[in-house]
Parts: C-alpha cells; structure tokens; sequence
C-alpha cells in the first residue's frame, strides 16, 4: 500500500526548504501514490520555492523572536495562537500518516498539533547546534535525523539517527568535469580556480573582503567564480571580466564545483554538506550573525577533524592572506582537507532518512 499521506514543514531559509523538498523527491520515488503538502511561513521563500518544486504548500502567519523588543515581538502571541488554530484545521482536513520537519518557526506549531494527535512526527536537524524550534519538540516525536557527533546534547539518544544532511541530487554529476566546467564559466585551465560562494542571500562581509584581495589574488595568478549573491550583484557586477566572474546565483552548482580547486564559503549546514561531498580544500569564513554562532560550530566541527580551514569575520584583516597563501602553495595541504572532507561525506542522507519514515509506516499500517 502506497497511498501515504505527508505533510512537510519548514522554511524561512534554503538551508531548512531544500532538505524537505529533496525527502519529498525520494518518498515520492518509493511511494508514487502518496499525497503530499508543505507547510511554512507567509511571506518567506518557501510560498515561492515550494511550488517550483511541484508542491502545494500553505502559510501560517508566524515568525521567529527577535533578539530586541520590538513590536514584531508583540504580535508573536497572537501569531503562535493563529498558526496553532490552522495547523489544526490543516491536520484535521489532511489527515497525514507522518509528518517531517526541518526547523524553521513553521513546523513548530504544525508538529505540536500532529504529535499531540498521536501521529508520527521525524525531526531532520541540519546544524551541529540545534535550533530552537527543534529542541522545543523533542520529546514530542518520533525520530530525529542529525547530521553530526554529539547531538545527544540536545535531543534524547534513543530517537537520534545520524543520516547526514540531504544534498541536491545533480551534485554528483559534475566532479570530474574539471575542463568541460571551465569552459561554462570561460575560464583558464592553466590557473587556479577559486569559487566564492556566500549562500543564496549573499554575504556582505565575504563580498567585502573578495573585492578589497582581487589585486592580491591576481598577484598569485588565481582566476574567481564569486557569487556575490542577488542582493549584491548590482554592486559587485563592475569586477565581472576575464579572470573574474560575478554571478548573483549559480544555477549550475556542480560545474562550479568542478571548476574549483579552492573554496571559500559560509558554513550553513547545506553547505557544509555539500562541501564534504565536492571534497575540495575549503576556508570557512562563518556568519556571526546567526542564532548560537552555529556557523562557526558547524565549520569547527570539521576543522577538528583536519578537514578544513575557517578565518573568523574578526580576523579577516590580519589573518586572511597567510592563511590562504600558506594553503595555496601547499598542494599536500590541499589534498589532505580534500580527502580528510570526504571521508565526512554522507551522500545517502536522503535515503537514510526516508527509511526512518519507512519503519514508522510499518508500525501504523
């Protein structure tokens, strides 16, 4: 019997949207009968990216505290009272078998209402420091699938499974295409390539530092693949030329891997998964404007293991050129973090995950 019925939820983010469209793609394979419905926050990208993905989802009026009194927090009562009385209303009318978040305020209420109900619920935590809305239900599910060590800190042992994170599928297509890569990009296959990348939104201190060291990585005969970012691109486009392309997306990720022989990049936990796949030399530059600092958690966690290098927003100014020129001209140094990177890898995560759901099937039907 295939005819399962699923609800998603999760969103204000790419690092929490694209996880629970890659489990939707897979319990879709395995269950083509199935019915599935997302649900997120008004007004953040998921309403957009969702549907694009050739699911129907709906908004609940809900958005996360902020750090100061402001009147947004105000509102936040009256808006968990809102999404509480429609996810009711939502589960009631769609009555899943199991539902799935993957953080983000949206599937805070949704599995509050679901778990309360009795039905199975699996959490998927993507970071090394688990987020809020995540911590807050985790005595109320079933599983909870990690990505990293140590998670017992936040969430019950007996429900972690540790599957990794799920990756987009076209990524492992690309890693040998090195030449055919360089040419999308009309690039130099005699140089060194370095790819930039500052997440989906951008990274205004990263987009800084790549355009004050261009003359210090044309010194050292590097060619660059930056994306800046679509809120920077304006800014930013004036530098596009031979040796340098600036992109506002890539919307060919796995040629920009292919294409790369360094990396610098945040340490959102897609990211960081990706990254252990692509298996490059990477320097992490992490965001110290996210909840917990669990970007720079996140980066340390391979750092510890050899597998990469991180610089610090603060120590950009005095530590960044020794560090890159010490790991640029130690090509033993590159190969060490790329294979040390790899070894992390977990490119099954998505299935892994999907056979969690499976086995709690199996104990309802």
């Amino acid at each position: 019997m295939g005819n399962y019925r699923f609800i998603l939820s999760g969103g204000g983010t790419g690092g929490h949207i694209y996880p629970a469209i890659a489990i939707a793609n897979e319990l879709k394979k395995r269950y083509p009968d199935a019915a599935f419905l997302f649900v997120g926050a008004k007004d953040r990208m998921e309403m957009e990216k969702v549907p694009l993905a050739g699911y129907k989802i709906e908004g609940l009026w809900i958005s996360g505290l902020q750090r100061k009194l402001t009147f947004k927090n105000m509102l936040f009562p009256i808006k968990l009272i809102s999404s509480l009385i429609k996810a009711r209303s939502i589960v009631s009318r769609f009555q899943p078998d199991v539902v799935i978040g993957t953080g983000g305020f949206a599937s805070g209420p949704l599995l509050k209402i679901a778990s309360g109900r009795g039905i199975p619920c699996v959490l998927q935590e993507q970071n090394s420091y688990a987020g809020m809305t995540n911590k807050l239900l985790k005595n109320k599910v079933a599983k909870i699938c990690v990505a990293y060590d140590g998670m017992q800190e936040f969430f019950p042992a007996d429900k972690i499974i540790k599957t990794g994170n799920p990756v987009r599928e076209d990524l492992m297509k690309g890693e040998d295409n090195r030449q055919e890569a360089l040419r999308f990009f009309e690039l130099n296959e005699n140089q060194k390539t370095l790819l930039v990348l500052g997440g989906s939104l951008g990274a205004r201190r990263v987009n800084q530092l790549i355009e004050k060291k261009l003359a210090f990585f044309s010194s050292h005969n590097i060619q660059l693949i930056w994306q800046c970012g679509k809120g920077y691109y304006q800014t930013y486009k004036k530098h596009h030329g031979s040796s340098v392309k600036v992109h506002a997306f890539l919307n060919q990720m796995e040629f920009a891997y292919a294409a790369a022989d360094i990396i610098i990049s945040r340490a959102g936990a897609g990211s960081v998964s990706e990254l252990c796949i692509v298996g490059k030399p990477v320097l992490f530059i992490p965001s110290p404007n996210v909840a917990e600092d669990h970007q720079t958690k996140n980066a340390n966690a391979l750092v510890s293991k050899n597998a990469a290098l991180m610089v610090r927003e603060p120590d950009l100014e005095t530590n960044f050129e020794s560090i890159f020129t010490s790991l640029l001209q130690d090509e033993n140094l590159q190969q060490l973090l790329g294979k040390n990177m790899k070894t992390l890898a977990m490119p099954k995560a998505t299935e892994h995950i999907v056979d969690a759901i499976a086995v709690l099937l199996k104990e309802i039907k």
